[in-house]
């Protein structure tokens, strides 16, 4: 399984994926991914994607989603992850 945090800027996504090994024991490095907002060429515009993969289905939904919601972020819904 894989879960996509939005996070709003390069900064909050670096710090939840910090954050993800201290809380959730996440070993695998989370990966950060710019996800540009439709149209716009600015990188201050850009959201920013932590991909986190979860072989063993162990992460709770709404505990990423709080911890994302910290830092003005969501979980993005499983049904709306892109391949």
């Amino acid at each position: 399984m894989r879960h996509v945090l939005v996070l709003p800027d390069r900064d909050a996504a670096e710090e939840v994926a910090g954050e993800l090994g201290g809380r959730f024991g996440v070993a695998e490095e989370p990966q950060l991914v710019r996800d540009a907002l439709a149209g716009e060429d600015d990188a201050e515009d850009a959201q920013w994607l932590v991909v986190v993969e979860d072989a063993d289905g162990r992460l709770e939904a709404p505990a990423l989603d709080a911890l994302a919601a910290e830092y003005e972020g969501w979980l993005e819904a499983p049904w709306l992850q892109r391949g």
